[in-house]
């Protein structure tokens, strides 16, 4: 009952409250982004959700499109923007992605979505991750984002999955406040985001 009626609900109740709350926050990164990243702002790409249907997930862009002398997009680091690090570092490069949760696509908590080039690279246990929809915030942001490994990022999302519930997608939510504060695990210790998942 709390996957298929109180979730959705809940969902769409708290991302509508808290796109009206912070929409001064979204108005404003997204005028230093602007100004900063050469008009740049927003980031839009498919992503597989619930099921492995498609949609276009939304973020705050943080790096440029700048390109090297053969016309490839030079490295992460070499394209992130202080103004883009900083709203990378307080995640507030994820607000837009409420209206993805508006929309029903996204939860504000589950699995992180990742791009649809990964989806063959999954094994059996992997996929399902993709039983419930991808959340903001998830399990595996909460015990490490960015700076554990992609077997152990899809240990714990598909954990998620088994262990589905209203108390602990609200401890989620609470770690996840505080993750933020600390800036903790944003990128991982060898690369300014993180490295691209070639299988297993």
């Amino acid at each position: 009952m709390y996957i298929k009626l109180i979730k959705p609900l809940f969902d769409f109740l708290i991302a509508i409250v808290a796109l009206l709350l912070c929409l001064p926050l979204i108005v404003l990164v997204a005028f230093f982004l602007y100004v900063f990243q050469d008009g740049n702002v927003f980031f839009t790409q498919l992503r597989p959700g619930r099921n492995g249907v498609i949609f276009k997930l939304i973020k705050f862009k943080t790096m440029k499109d700048t390109k090297d002398a053969q016309g490839e997009l030079l490295p992460d680091h070499k394209r992130l923007t202080k103004v883009g690090s900083f709203v990378r570092k307080t995640s507030l490069d994820e607000l837009p992605q409420l209206l993805n949760v508006i929309k029903g696509q996204m939860s504000i908590v589950g699995p992180r979505p990742l791009l649809v080039e990964y989806l063959p690279l999954y094994n059996t246990e992997q996929e399902k991750r993709h039983n419930v929809k991808p959340g903001i915030t998830g399990w595996a942001q909460v015990n490490g984002r960015n700076a554990i490994s992609w077997s152990k990022k899809f240990s714990l999302d598909v954990w998620y999955v088994n262990n589905l519930s209203f108390f602990l997608d609200l401890r989620i939510v609470f770690l996840t406040v505080k993750k933020v504060l600390v800036k903790d695990g944003i990128s991982s210790e060898t690369s300014s985001t993180m490295e691209k998942f070639t299988g297993n």
